[in-house]
């Protein structure tokens, strides 16, 4: 009688990440590499079953490579013509990348037999996600478009309750989750919570601090996004021209040579990229327009940092010489610093991750790349630092239409923001602004309950 054979592999029907993680769950990290000895062995025994002949490894790189260029190709034509249509473009591309994100690395840590037996694993993980992105989306909303949402009379509400509105849906999710509880099934149950909740942290609170970017002006999504490319790209440049030394285990062909390297050709190509877009309105102001193209453009009065100064050499360099320019200029090579330095960690923790899975993508989304998760693991930490960054050295802060409106309403009282109107109206009127019709509509008295 035949002996049963060994590690022999039989290639089962699946799609998705269940047919992934079979493939990937039995076998060591090095064998998704090409050539890797048991990948031979399957194919010498397809050979010896009389099955079609193998592609060759040049043909298989081949297709693989035009499959990646083609999308590539794609993906920065979709960019481009989003970045040039309008910023509510560029918004609904991040919060399509927050969702698909979001679910690849769920399905990684996901056990499709257990979740069958478990009706509501998956719907309370799409009821966190909903419930955080209703929380941080009304945030975005309400800080830069208070001068609308805080004037209608369905909006208000929302608006004025809107932190209490998330918590509550918050603690629903969280009483429904305890109330599913099944005995047997606790420790699978409470690490899906947990992985859920990283996620979020990790993919969707990052990408609402890029969408905040989008709205403090184009500039400040594009760059941080731009930078990291052109770091990803010169790395592999340098690294496969230059590169002797291994950077971390974690990414065994990235080299300190192509690491160091592409921080300096990133900080270059930020300072020209940077002097080449702050000569637009379109890229520099905040939006005040959803509706703005690339063609319609911007007006505001520019943040000073885009405005040209002269520096002078300080004595002990015996220079005489000034120089003049943005002090932009001398933000973005912190930019590029980080892009070049940091960033790139958060590659090394999504390899981490897909290692600690044994999964080689996170998914199949975009054909040639992988998952979206793949292509975002850099950009996600880099929008996060932009917007810190904005906020903390760049942003000027001043007295804005909407502040002054929600502090009216939440801090004064009907008599007291008729007051505000009645002075308003006067100060109009004696610049000219309004005439005394209009001035005359204001009630001279303020309302009293009968």
């Amino acid at each position: 009688m035949a002996k049963p054979r060994r590690n022999v592999k039989f290639q089962h029907r699946g799609s998705g990440t269940d047919a992934r993680r079979s493939s990937f769950s039995d076998i060591s990290e090095g064998s998704s590499e090409p050539g890797s000895p048991i990948r031979n062995g399957n194919e010498s025994k397809d050979e010896k079953h009389g099955g079609p002949p193998p592609e060759s490894e040049y043909e298989k790189k081949r297709q693989t490579f035009i499959t990646r260029t083609i999308w590539t190709l794609v993906m920065i034509a979709c960019f481009f013509a989003a970045m040039f249509m309008g910023h509510i473009y560029i918004i609904a591309i991040v919060t399509a990348i927050q969702i698909v994100s979001f679910k690849e690395v769920i399905a990684i840590a996901n056990v499709p037999s257990r979740a069958r037996r478990l009706r509501f694993t998956k719907s309370l993980n799409w009821y966190f996600l909903a419930t955080t992105m209703y929380f941080l989306y009304g945030e975005s909303v309400i800080y830069y478009f208070k001068h609308i949402i805080l004037v209608d009379k369905i909006l208000l509400p929302f608006a004025t309750h809107h932190r209490f509105i998330s918590f509550m849906l918050y603690v629903f999710g969280f009483v429904f989750f305890v109330g599913s509880l099944q005995k047997g099934h606790y420790r699978f149950q409470f690490t899906q919570f947990a992985w859920t909740h990283m996620a979020l942290y990790l993919i969707v609170v990052q990408a609402h601090f890029i969408m905040n970017n989008i709205f403090e002006g184009m500039i400040w999504f594009f760059l941080p996004a731009a930078l990291v490319i052109s770091n990803d790209i010169w790395a592999y440049i340098v690294g496969i021209t230059f590169g002797r030394t291994q950077l971390i285990k974690l990414s065994p062909k990235k080299t300190v040579e192509g690491f160091v390297g592409a921080w300096i050709m990133t900080m270059f190509f930020g300072f020209l990229l940077t002097n080449l877009l702050m000569r637009y309105k379109y890229f520099i102001c905040p939006v005040n327009d959803l509706g703005a193209n690339i063609f319609t453009g911007l007006q505001c009065d520019p943040n000073p940092v885009f405005l040209p100064r002269t520096y002078h050499f300080p004595a002990w360099t015996y220079i005489s010489r000034t120089v003049t320019l943005a002090p932009m200029q001398f933000h973005i090579l912190v930019f590029a610093t980080f892009a070049s330095l940091i960033a790139p960690f958060g590659g090394f923790f999504a390899s981490g991750l897909k290692r600690t899975f044994k999964v080689k993508d996170f998914g199949e989304s975009i054909p040639g790349h992988g998952g979206v998760t793949d292509r975002m693991d850099c950009q996600f930490i880099m929008g996060f630092f932009a917007f810190m960054y904005y906020q903390s050295f760049i942003a000027v802060y001043k007295a804005s239409v909407g502040g002054v409106i929600e502090i009216a309403i939440n801090g004064l009282s009907p008599e007291e923001q008729l007051e505000v109107v009645k002075g308003l109206s006067k100060y109009l009127y004696n610049k000219g602004v309004v005439s005394e019709k209009v001035r005359s509509s204001i009630p001279r008295r303020s309302f009293t309950a009968a």
